[in-house]
């Protein structure tokens, strides 16, 4: 019989999670190398994995390690990822302030999987600074303060099309994570007002703006300095074993053309920052 320490038992988890992922049983049991009938089991509750079992499981289903000490657990086992504060881990720190610095004079911040903060360079807390108010709640959030009226979103320049990319990056997001906390930054986001003119001035940038655009979506910015086009790539760590590692996301900004470039290093050598 299958076993569960508190909420839901393990079967229910694995077939939610398995129908998340659009996955036949068949499909799962051959890439976990078990048994149709044994996952069917496992599923219906008439048999509890092991150990190693629900890790195979995990890895083929590409639960995130949150939701995986809860399979754990549900299984009547101990969890198995730590959670840990950035501060304590150690060389994956030094590797996320390393590339926090090292990206300067663009823009570069390290945000957990709800898009909050954790830790930013010089230049991006050049433009994270001056949000205060409900934007600027506790914990802080990038896309909150981006997407707010009160915040980012009255110098966004493309803000139609930039909060329709937003909103698709959440939606993949909580299709992978399926957590509560980020359904609710969607909704809260997803009531945010777009503006019409961003959205005409939008469409007038794609059909106007240099080649860059036919490869990315730039997040066009107004700054004192002048207007900024940046193009952003995410880095993750591999394999993480650890919660917040798990869930850690490195956004780093590069300017989209070379007036953007020419404005970033003048405002880093304006304050003082490296040549």
């Amino acid at each position: 019989m299958t076993t569960t320490i508190h909420g839901e038992p393990v079967g229910v988890l694995l077939r939610r999670w398995r129908e998340r992922r659009r996955r036949s049983q068949m499909d799962v049991s051959l890439a976990a190398e078990l048994s149709t009938r044994h996952l069917s089991c496992l599923e219906t509750g008439r048999a509890n994995p092991s150990r190693e079992m629900v890790r195979r499981l995990c890895d083929e289903l590409d639960v995130p390690l949150r939701e995986r000490n809860a399979f754990y657990l549900a299984a009547g086992f101990a969890p198995v990822h730590p959670e840990r504060p950035l501060a304590d881990l150690g060389a994956a720190r030094a590797a996320v302030e390393a590339v926090l610095a090292g990206h300067a004079p663009n823009p570069a911040l390290a945000v957990n999987a709800r898009w909050e903060l954790l830790a930013a360079n010089p230049a991006a807390r050049a433009f994270l600074g001056d949000i205060t108010g409900e934007p600027a709640r506790a914990p802080f959030n990038v896309l909150r303060a981006t997407l707010h009226p009160d915040g980012l979103a009255g110098r966004i320049r493309n803000l139609d099309q930039w909060r329709g990319h937003l909103l698709r990056r959440v939606r993949r997001q909580l299709q992978r994570t399926a957590d509560p906390a980020l359904a609710e930054l969607l909704a809260e986001l997803e009531g945010y007002p777009a503006s019409a003119e961003a959205g005409a001035e939008a469409g007038s940038a794609r059909e106007g703006q240099g080649p860059e655009c036919d490869l990315v979506t730039p997040l066009r910015l107004s700054s004192p300095h002048g207007d900024l086009s940046l193009l952003y790539t995410v880095t993750v760590f591999g394999s993480p074993r650890d919660v917040t590692l798990d869930e850690i996301a490195v956004e780093t900004f590069f300017p989209a053309d070379e007036e953007t470039a020419a404005l970033l290093r003048a405002a880093t050598e304006a304050v003082g920052g490296p040549d």
